[in-house]
Formats: structure tokens, C-alpha cells, sequence
């Protein structure tokens, strides 16, 4: 397989002779194999059973299967990468966990006793599943640390949210998101001003204020500088063990820095899942999504 194959077929430049490839080390050393390892040793007991089950999901709009028969399930602190060509079904399977969609067959189950099907989205956002959507939305016109105390989890009625006085913990956790994102230096200035990935790192935080337990991430990289990929990689990783979390990403690279399992949709079903190099030799990805 080429090695510089991306999705749709087309090739990638080839770097200038000698020239390293984003992530990697001399003598071929894989750098960010140390922090796939530490998240997973992070993880709980796979007996504990799943965090995320969604089994037979079907959902179908005017007769297109967006979802068709979709089985996949999400383990405690694990970091799982979805990818798949556009209308795969990846952004309605987020759409199902987080209740925006009702799916016209199957079940979702969140732990081994809450049926995410029963529940609202607010509902849902409660108990635990954070969702962030490739647009950050953040308040532009609020610092950093405004709009993580605007985030924090809890009562959120107009008296708690713009009155209620801020206790030692919630400083606390603040500080704890601020130094986690990597923001404790941006904390009093306006989100407006933040640079494009500062403003995606921003709305993660916003997400952990609210202490998920599964976190749904859509593209976090799209339009990052390197550098910028670089940290949100190591941020998720971080983040993984502590809570489980879902990446749904195009950028194969970025992809293959952070995962340990990639499963790839393909009309609306689950077509491969393991590891990267495993995905990425299997003749059906290779076909409907890396190309020939």
C-alpha cells in the first residue's frame, strides 16, 4: 500500500529526502507509542463491561439507511477513532448516542443498565455523555475562565449560573481544566481573541467542566496548524482512562498517533475494526475509503 495514500485516492506529497514524517522519530521510533500505552494502562477492567453498546441500530431517512444495522460498542477509558468516507453514518451515530435522532430499530445502552432511547438530550448530557462538534462554539465575548465557570456541572438555572458565587472547588476544578488544556496562561483573555486551536481546546474544557464520562469529539483537528494537531493529540490522550472517548477524524496520520482501535463505518455498518495497521491493509477499506 502506498504509503502516502490518503482517502479518495489521492497521494500526498512526498516529503524532501530525509525529511521526517509528522510524529515520526529517527530510526523509524513511533513517539507517540509511550502515550497510546499510558492511556491504556489507565483504562478499567474491560470487566467491567461496556461503557457505549449500540447493537442493530437502523435509522433511515426517506428511505436512504444512514444507519443500517450498526453494532458497536465503546470500552471504559478507551480512545476509539470512527472513520469512514462522508455519509458512512459517523455524525448520525453520534446523533443517536447523544438522543438528537431516534433510530427506527435497535438499542443503545450506556453502562450496563441506562437505555440511552428512554432519555432527552438533556437528559443524556446529564448522565454523562459530552459531546463536541467540529465548529467550536464558544462565548467570544467572555475570557477563557468565564467560559468554564459558564460550563460547570450542576444546576444550571439563571441564579446559579450568573449569581451564585464560585466555592473553592469549583475554583479548583477550574484551575484542574485550565492546566489539562493547557490554557491556565490564556485563562483572563477574551475567547474571541484565542487562536483556532486554542478556541477547540476551550470548548473540550468546557465539556470536562461538566465531568463526562464518555466524550464524543467530530474532527478536532480540522484547520490546525501541526503544532496545534500535535497538542490536541496529547490532550486526548490524556484524557483517555479517565474518560472514554470517541474521535471521529479524517486525518489518517492523526488517526494512527492516538488510536489503539479504529473501527471504520461504511454505509451505515461497522466494515473493519482493530488496530491501524490492520484497518488500513484490509482490501474492503482500501477500497470504499483509502482507494486503489
Amino acid at each position: 500500500m502506498n504509503a502516502n495514500l490518503q482517502p479518495g485516492g489521492a497521494v500526498a506529497a512526498e516529503p524532501r529526502a530525509g525529511a521526517p514524517r509528522r510524529g515520526a522519530a529517527p530510526g523509524g521510533r513511533d513517539p507517540w507509542r509511550e502515550k497510546r500505552e499510558a492511556a491504556a494502562a489507565r483504562q478499567p477492567s474491560v470487566l467491567t463491561g461496556d461503557v457505549l453498546y449500540l447493537q442493530q441500530v437502523t435509522v433511515s431517512f426517506d428511505g436512504f439507511k444512514a444507519l443500517d444495522d450498526l453494532t458497536l460498542h465503546v470500552d471504559p477509558g478507551e480512545l476509539l477513532c470512527v472513520i469512514g468516507p462522508n455519509g458512512a453514518g459517523k455524525t448520525t451515530m453520534m446523533d443517536v448516542v447523544t438522543g438528537k435522532t431516534r433510530p427506527d430499530a435497535g438499542r443503545v445502552f450506556f453502562g450496563n443498565m441506562t437505555n440511552l432511547l428512554t432519555m432527552s438530550e438533556p437528559e443524556i448530557a446529564q448522565a454523562g455523555i459530552g459531546r463536541k462538534f467540529q465548529k467550536p462554539t464558544v462565548f467570544d465575548f467572555l475570557t477563557v475562565f468565564e467560559n468554564l465557570e459558564l460550563a460547570l456541572a450542576g444546576e444550571k438555572s439563571f441564579w446559579r449560573t450568573f449569581f451564585a458565587r464560585l466555592t473553592p472547588r469549583d475554583r479548583e476544578r477550574i484551575d484542574e481544566v485550565l492546566e489539562t488544556t493547557g490554557l491556565a496562561a490564556k485563562r483572563d483573555t477574551p475567547a474571541g481573541t484565542l487562536a483556532h486551536g486554542q478556541k477547540q481546546w476551550l470548548e473540550i474544557g468546557m465539556l470536562l467542566m461538566q465531568e463526562p464520562k464518555v466524550l464524543l469529539v467530530d474532527e478536532p483537528v480540522a484547520g490546525m496548524t501541526p503544532q496545534e494537531t500535535e497538542r490536541t493529540g496529547e490532550l486526548l490522550l490524556s484524557l483517555a482512562g479517565r474518560h472514554s472517548v470517541v474521535v471521529v477524524e479524517h486525518d489518517m496520520e492523526f488517526v494512527r498517533s492516538i488510536a489503539r482501535r479504529v473501527a471504520v463505518l461504511h454505509e451505515g455498518r461497522v466494515l473493519a475494526e482493530g488496530g491501524m495497521d490492520a484497518v488500513q491493509s484490509d482490501p474492503r477499506v482500501i477500497e470504499v475509503y483509502l482507494g486503489a
